[in-house]
């Protein structure tokens, strides 16, 4: 059985449709679909269409966790996407409970049982830096949320020469794609923009900052489903299993390639037929908290084996659209 935690989250959702797409639905889906304040609604709809075996509620699996009483359902793979990532809490306590004491439990359990462990970590680990390669130089969260992710990576890469079944930490960076309608503000700029035009037939997005122009602000935007293929990979899982030994790795999980936001919203205007752009003034308040640039340095992802193109952002934001 594969465990899918985050399961009807937004990149733990499209996960599980990719892998029924690809012949996987041995599935324990595991979430916490207590409603949130933040949320704008019902993310157990992500699930719609999908094909699991079990739902497991968080608390649930983290109390069978701790007891022992995992080993029933002989684990394949763990693919962890369960967290709190929402950059505007600021509760420590509870924000390093559900980022970094989870993520260490799953860990633990899937070393001593030899069980390979992808996880999701984030390119908020780096902050306002402009170099995105993984070195410890670069890496300086603003936030809580990439402060949990930095210590759970830090504490990944201290056991990595121990271990010898595949651990995968994998950055993501800007992700866009179906099934975010109930993240509220935490949503891609993809997903607001498309909205803004949908309801208003303009997009709004900043004056220029931190150097760069009117909407030239830049990202590295990374598609969900090429995320979801990046977990089937490194986890052995699928029809076509490809990873033939153990891979330990903390790496980044973008395209390599920053986009501006006047390339997205000038896309979604071609594809919707009619639109405009506005900008509007920068806040003062996000000035000194604000990324302006982020782009993957993805040399480590292809030295640990993955090798796959990325789908072109036009593309991606074509079939976004076209799922809503």
């Amino acid at each position: 059985m594969i465990v899918v935690t985050g399961a009807a989250g937004f990149i733990g959702s499209n996960l599980i449709h990719e892998l029924n797409a690809v012949g996987e639905t041995n599935i324990l889906a595991v979430d916490d679909l207590t409603p949130r304040s933040y949320e704008t609604g019902q993310k157990f709809l992500n699930l719609s269409g999908a094909t699991f075996v079990d739902y497991m509620d968080m608390h649930v699996f983290r109390d069978a966790l701790q007891a022992g009483n995992l080993d029933k359902f002989k684990l394949r793979a763990i693919l962890h996407q369960g967290a709190c990532s929402n950059t505007l809490i600021d509760d420590g306590r509870y924000m390093m409970e559900n980022n970094h004491g989870y993520s260490k439990a799953l860990l633990h359990y899937a070393v001593v049982h030899r069980v390979p462990f992808v996880y999701a970590s984030t390119a908020a680990v780096y902050g306002l830096s402009e170099k995105f390669t993984e070195a410890v130089e670069n890496e300086k969260p603003l936030n809580v949320y990439g402060f949990s992710k930095l210590v759970f990576d830090n504490y990944v890469r201290h056991l990595l020469p121990q271990i010898q079944s595949t651990v995968v930490g994998l950055r993501y960076f800007n992700v866009y794609g179906p099934r975010e309608q109930h993240k509220g503000r935490m949503a891609s700029v993809i997903h607001h923009f498309a909205e803004q035009l949908r309801q208003h037939g303009v997009i709004k997005m900043f004056e220029g900052s931190g150097g760069y122009g009117d909407g030239e602000q830049r990202r590295d935007f990374v598609y969900v489903r090429d995320l979801a293929r990046m977990n089937i990979f490194f986890s052995g899982t699928g029809n076509q299993a490809t990873i033939k030994q153990p891979v330990q790795a903390v790496v980044n999980a973008g395209t390599g390639q920053s986009r501006s936001f006047n390339d997205v919203a000038n896309t979604l205007i071609h594809l919707h037929g009619s639109g405009r752009i506005e900008y509007i003034p920068f806040p003062e308040d996000l000035k000194s908290r604000y990324q302006h640039y982020t782009q993957a340095d993805i040399n480590q992802l292809r030295q640990a084996g993955y090798l796959a193109e990325f789908t072109d952002l036009a593309e991606g934001i074509r079939e976004t659209l076209a799922s809503k």
